[in-house]
């Protein structure tokens, strides 16, 4: 990168959206901070960013030649904000386009998968990040975090399934790569964190770093899925519990370097970011 490019940071207020505009900033790179609320970001411009209003994206997008994608939460069919969106950005001259999608979400899969399967044919520089479950689900602001701090529960349908959970710290590092890199990735990165563990793990490791016991009630997935439906609408509802299913079935027990190998040093295990964030989280 140039001193003179430009990143476009959307959900910048957000979980990795927040942490690579810092890690970007730090690394002396410019940055437009995108937020529906325009939220002020040290370091960076603040621009006003809603998926749902189109009259917001050409002010966002102007003077940027990158940008790093989070698509509108809880919509299962984003490719149909998402995909007007880049055409517009690759016409005012964004270059290189980078998303956040899922481990769960194969390329041409549901939600993100589509816009995944359209990115290349967009840009000649990409790539989609595909992050395994976050561990900050259950340290930051998630249900399942509400949960252990409210009532000491984790609740999920994923049964005795390992998932390779990966620390937000690493995906915004692999983004930041991906985004200022002299060569973009132009492919899918798997990302996880060092191990597999399942969802009683985390329940231990919770317990044993807080001294508060935490434990893990599995449910059937219709139960899941009508626990969820009173949150959010019903199709996103079933796909989330789903993925949870899948995890039971063994899905997400797996690791990769991929962290490793973009960054030059190895991802967090649970129980380093667990001590790191609960501290800063009292």
């Amino acid at each position: 990168m140039t001193a003179t490019d430009t990143t476009l940071v959307i959900g910048a207020t957000g979980t990795t959206g927040s942490r690579t505009a810092a890690q970007l900033i730090a690394a002396g790179h410019r940055v437009k901070a995108a937020s529906r609320h325009a939220t002020p970001v040290p370091g960076a411009e603040s621009v006003r960013f809603d998926w749902n209003d189109p009259a917001s994206h050409a002010a966002a997008l102007g003077g940027a030649d990158r940008v790093y994608l989070i698509p509108p939460l809880g919509d299962a069919d984003p490719a149909s904000v998402m995909l007007p969106f880049l055409r517009q950005a690759r016409t005012v001259g964004v270059h290189r386009a980078v998303l956040l999608s899922s481990s769960a979400i194969p390329e041409g899969g549901p939600a993100v998968g589509a816009v995944h399967q359209a990115l290349p044919g967009l840009f000649d520089e990409w790539a989609v990040l595909r992050p395994s479950w976050f561990m900050q689900n259950f340290t930051g602001n998630h249900a399942h975090a509400q949960n252990i701090r409210a009532n000491g529960t984790i609740q999920t349908a994923a049964g005795t399934g390992r998932v390779g959970f990966v620390d937000a710290d690493d995906i915004a590092a692999v983004a930041v790569r991906a985004l200022t890199g002299d060569q973009a990735p132009n492919t899918d990165l798997l990302l996880t964190g060092p191990e597999a563990l399942s969802h009683d793990d985390i329940a231990t490791i919770i317990t044993d770093v807080t001294g508060r016991p935490v434990v893990h009630h599995r449910l059937a997935f219709e139960q899941m899925r009508d626990r969820l439906t009173a949150l959010m609408p019903l199709e996103f509802a079933e796909m989330l519990a789903g993925m949870d299913r899948a995890i039971a079935e063994g899905a997400e027990d797996r690791t990769t370097d991929t962290v490793q190998r973009l960054t030059g040093r190895p991802s967090q295990s649970f129980r380093a970011v667990a001590e790191r964030e609960m501290a800063r989280n009292g």
